[in-house]
């Protein structure tokens, strides 16, 4: 199963790196969401992703928009991840893949010749209607913030 732009984004209620759980129908009439997946805390091209965020936060919380990152990694670790690199968003864990299933980037990977399941790099901006109005799969991490951020500023700033 996949989402397309245009389409109702799939609800579901995940555990944040704050402890507590969190439900995208929340944001719903009142915020528009960054809904970000990437493949594991730690690693370079994550690292530099969730940084660039980080450091572009207060850009998306002025446009009303909230950033919420999903991995497949536990709690713990993403509690790790936050401190270490002082992320100001909460990240989801969605252990089970489910989530990152019903938006569609939960995919057959090539690494060093093994084949793996695992997350590809995916943002998916969501208008406060809940609604999918902008899509990104297989995201090159440099200057992908921005670009998210400059279509905010283009299409949802009021």
């Amino acid at each position: 199963m996949s989402v397309a732009v245009g389409q109702m984004a799939p609800d579901f209620e995940l555990l944040a790196s704050n402890g507590e759980k969190v439900k995208l129908s929340d944001y719903r009439g009142k915020k528009h969401v960054v809904l970000y997946f990437y493949p594991k805390d730690m690693t370079p091209g994550c690292t530099t992703e969730a940084c660039d965020f980080r450091d572009f936060h207060d850009q998306f919380s002025d446009l009303d928009t909230v950033i919420l990152g999903v991995s497949p990694d536990p709690l713990q670790r993403h509690e790790k991840f936050v401190e270490k690199h002082g992320l100001p968003f909460l990240l989801l864990v969605d252990e089970d893949h489910q989530v990152a299933e019903a938006y569609g980037v939960w995919k057959l990977k090539k690494n060093f010749g093994k084949e793996y399941m695992g997350i590809e790099r995916s943002t998916f901006i969501i208008n406060k209607e809940g609604k999918i109005v902008k899509e990104w799969r297989k995201v090159k991490v440099k200057g992908h913030v921005e670009e998210a951020l400059q279509y905010i500023k283009d299409h949802l700033s009021e």
